[in-house]
């Protein structure tokens, strides 16, 4: 019932302009997809867009925690991000504030969302929830923020700590039971609660006890979420043994292949995109590093990108051989079961 309530929730933001331009991309997209030809009407209904690069966790496959980004740390400037708004949402009435990093670590994180609630955005995040005490409980609920994210990856310190580095499960059920306590204060039905399980090796035993606990706090939903590994061919440590969670699969000789094989297309490239917290326009989500950046809206509006040659080029890599872009590899998007 609560996931039905979040879905009613999405709906409720929807206006004739924002359905129109839905049915603008759906065609253009339909047509891209037939004629493998880049058509794009419309702009994205959806975006991501990053609050801070910074993290607190130290997580293995996470540029973030292991500060390895090349490009810089930082995070959105109040000003910029409601110009930014100001040009899309017209368009645009899902965002979701996190990209990379920790979003509670930037200071005023929560003006992002009152911002994006004046122009009636359904708003997401995700986070660790190391930064919620009692107080920031009543603030996110009074923030009006939709849906909220929670990375509960183990159920023991034990199986946290061995993913989520740096990290205190503690922190992360009290931060829950706090925003579920707040909720019930405010008679709110949002943020919507999801604890998502990234499932690896260490914590895959767990995963029947997940549920049992979001029931017993009162989280609203339970995600299991496969890793992404980057060096998976000669086996992972944090590959789980447990296939139906893993987006890897072992071969006769021992070896691991990536489990579906993508498709020439990728709804993404019409639906939404991603913004960094200093403006970079890029694809997708998997493009952790912005190496793949379509243009800044530092120098140029959301829309002028949206259409650009740089941004269309994209796209048509995408419909003609999308298996050869890099971020594209690693990422089951419109991907087929790979059949020998």
């Amino acid at each position: 019932m609560s996931t039905f309530k979040d879905q009613r929730n999405i709906l409720k933001h929807l206006s004739f302009q924002r359905v129109w331009n839905i049915v603008l991309l759906r065609s253009s997209y339909f047509f891209a997809r037939v004629f493998k030809l880049q058509k794009n009407w419309g702009n994205p209904f959806a975006l991501s867009i990053e609050p801070t690069t910074a993290c607190n966790l130290g997580c293995p496959a996470c540029p973030s925690g292991l500060k390895a980004f090349t490009r810089p740390t930082g995070k959105l400037d109040l000003t910029r991000h409601k110009q930014w708004l100001s040009q899309l949402s017209g368009s645009v009435f899902y965002v979701n504030y996190y990209f990379q990093g920790e979003p509670f670590l930037h200071p005023q994180f929560l003006e992002l969302i009152l911002e994006a609630k004046r122009h009636r955005i359904y708003t997401a995040t995700s986070t660790n929830a190391h930064f919620i005490d009692r107080k920031k409980a009543r603030d996110i609920v009074n923030s009006g923020l939709d849906r909220l994210i929670i990375s509960i990856d183990g159920l023991t310190q034990e199986t946290y700590e061995s993913y989520r580095i740096h990290g205190q499960l503690e922190k992360v059920i009290s931060g829950a039971k706090a925003l579920v306590e707040a909720k019930k204060e405010a008679q709110s039905a949002t943020p919507h609660l999801i604890f998502q399980f990234l499932v690896v090796k260490a914590n895959e035993h767990q995963i029947p006890q997940v549920q049992e606990l979001a029931d017993e706090i009162g989280i609203d939903e339970v995600r299991f979420k496969t890793a992404q590994v980057y060096d998976y061919e000669n086996g992972n440590e944090l590959i789980p043994d447990n296939e139906a969670y893993s987006r890897y699969v072992k071969q006769k000789d021992g070896t691991y292949r990536f489990k579906y094989k993508g498709g020439n297309s990728c709804w993404r490239m019409w639906s939404s995109s991603v913004l960094t917290w200093d403006g970079q326009v890029v694809p997708c989500c998997f493009d952790k590093d912005a190496q793949h950046t379509l243009g800044s809206l530092q120098e140029q509006s959301f829309e002028t990108i949206w259409k650009s040659p740089a941004y269309r080029s994209f796209r048509n890599a995408v419909l003609q051989d999308r298996n050869s872009i890099d971020i594209c590899t690693n990422c089951s998007e419109g991907a087929k079961v790979w059949v020998e």
